[in-house]
């Protein structure tokens, strides 16, 4: 159904602001930057070699910018979208269909770089509630154009994206809609001892989403929470972000066998970043 993680969404208020402070973070300028005129919204997009990432802020009036303030509202700043790309949109939506969901109809969608006015075209679907369950999520199909390519990637900053964190309170649901309605590889479903919560992996392509159940008694529903990138040299990537004046903790052995982290504390826009780095 999906061929991968297409990006990331995060809601911020000042777009230029937001925008320098993830170039410090991630060594590079974004792809590209532009606006969605009858959305209402503008945004900024940084590529890595499985993902990209994208700062959004309501700038007018629209369905976009409605949906911007209101998270900006309700929670601040931070992550709060996830798109995931597939090759044939309207097959997405006859299969969900099939299995009884009530989703929507398929939009177009526009967007034109600033520096250049290159146009890229799309079209999506946006899940209903009882899919998304608090997260703005929807598939897209790239129909025009592309996003600029990063010819290099520097080993003092990440390269593509390890993992993303959502938070839920009901770890079947979520299987039921990311296994069983998405399709995605369930990798891994156990429970963390130390932590006591219960840990699921999905594998989508070369990217993980990472989940952690936290039961109450409230209706189902998740919450992206953090993002892990990869590094090549954490020592590098330290002293660089150090030397810019972002605050990161000092590196350490990472829970996984052969890695070393660091958590960025600063200039993140209250999305919680680790750096991670595999060593041979």
């Amino acid at each position: 159904m999906f061929t991968c993680l297409d990006h990331l969404i995060i809601a911020v208020e000042d777009l230029d602001k937001a925008t320098k402070n993830y170039q410090l973070l991630m060594g590079t300028p974004p792809v590209w930057t532009g606006s969605h005129s009858s959305l209402g919204t503008s945004n900024a997009l940084f590529n890595f070699e499985n993902t990209h990432l994208e700062l959004l802020s309501a700038t007018g009036e629209g369905i976009g910018a409605d949906l911007v303030n209101h998270y900006l509202k309700e929670g601040g700043e931070g992550l709060i979208g996830i798109a995931f790309e597939t090759k044939d949109i309207a097959r997405v939506q006859q299969s969900l269909q099939q299995k009884d969901f009530l989703v929507g109809q398929i939009s177009e969608g526009e967007g034109i770089n600033s520096s250049d006015q290159q146009v890229r075209k799309w079209k999506s679907l946006f899940l209903p509630p009882e899919l998304s369950r608090g997260i703005f999520s929807f598939a897209i199909e790239h129909t025009k154009g592309y996003l600029p390519q990063r010819k290099e990637y520097k080993s003092s900053s990440p390269h593509k994206l390890d993992h993303v964190v959502i938070n839920t309170n009901d770890a079947d649901g979520f299987i039921k809609i990311y296994k069983d309605a998405f399709d995605i590889r369930l990798a891994l479903d156990k429970i963390i001892e130390h932590w006591q919560k219960r840990m699921l992996f999905f594998r989508l392509s070369k990217t993980t989403i990472e989940v952690i159940e936290a039961k109450d008694d409230l209706p189902p529903n998740d919450k992206m929470w953090g993002l892990a990138w990869d590094v090549k040299d954490i020592e590098k990537a330290h002293a660089r972000l150090t030397a810019e004046g972002i605050e990161v903790t000092p590196i350490q052995k990472g829970i996984k066998e052969k890695t070393l982290v660091a958590t960025i504390k600063s200039h993140n826009h209250n999305v919680p970043t680790l750096l991670i780095q595999y060593l041979d």
